[in-house]
């Protein structure tokens, strides 16, 4: 992550940071307000499922797609979910070309954390022959346009592609040869996991900071929560710490913000 001494000047650092005192922020926003969300699917022909989400100038897109292949050895009837995500210097001027940097493994991790854990993909439908073969499923997260906030971007955007996925149908034969069918059924995903994010500022607290926000804020900690308001998901970012109190209440602010949106998905 690039340093934010590098990027603000100690003057606007402490004008967001004022700002953010008197309740309000560099784009005219409330501490608890999101920025305007977009979500467009099935846009890749060649993908099983896809979304193009835009969170303000933020922009990313999310391709879905499966392949046969061989499952776990300690999961030899479920299919498998993989989470990959591309930060290329289309996005940021603070990407680079080259292998995932700490930043990109973050986010992919995150998401990939928030899918496993809520079990979104019921992955036993996604087993063909138990031990031999399975649908993998791979979700890539590609950043076109970063404005802060990539965590949450994603998280929405992949649960969007996935929920719109179609899977071929395939038929087994009595010699275990597998064919696939040009008949597809719908990716089976059996719970919408939602991230929010939320930056700790000068001891207030924010959700979905943008990018000078990201620079300017002490730590952030973003929460995932099932389709019941369950948390199933947790990750702490950047060297601030929070009190106990901050942390209930920014439990409660992202539980709510969750359901709210939800309510963007196809």
């Amino acid at each position: 992550m690039v340093k934010a001494e590098k990027i603000l000047s100690e003057i606007e650092q402490n004008y967001i940071e004022k700002l953010v005192n008197k309740g309000t922020r560099i784009d005219e926003r409330s501490l608890d307000s999101v920025r305007e969300i977009t979500i467009k699917t099935n846009f890749i022909e060649k993908a099983n499922g896809s979304a193009d989400l835009t969170l303000g100038n933020t922009r990313v897109i999310v391709g879905v797609k499966l392949e046969l292949g061989t499952p776990f050895p300690d999961m030899p009837d479920e299919g498998v979910v993989t989470v990959n995500a591309e930060l290329a210097p289309i996005a940021s001027p603070f990407f680079e070309s080259g292998p995932p940097t700490e930043v990109g493994i973050e986010l992919a991790r995150v998401v990939d954390r928030g899918l496993r854990q809520s079990k979104a993909v019921d992955t036993k439908k996604l087993c063909i022959l138990e031990g031999e073969k399975v649908w993998i499923t791979f979700i890539d997260i590609y950043a076109l346009d970063h404005d802060g906030n990539l965590i949450d971007a994603s998280a929405l955007a992949a649960i969007a592609a996935l929920l719109t996925a179609k899977m071929p149908k395939v038929k087994v034969t009595k010699d275990k040869e597998i064919q696939l069918l040009e008949e597809t059924t719908p990716l089976p995903v059996v719970d919408r996991p939602i991230a929010v994010t939320l930056a700790k500022m000068n001891g207030a607290i924010i959700v979905d900071p943008c990018l000078k926000e990201e620079f300017a804020m002490r730590g952030r900690i973003t929460f995932t929560f099932t389709e019941k308001g369950n948390l199933c998901a947790l990750q702490k970012g950047g060297i601030g710490t929070f009190k106990p109190s901050e942390l209930l209440n920014a439990f409660e602010t992202a539980r709510n913000l969750a359901s709210q949106l939800r309510q963007f998905l196809p």
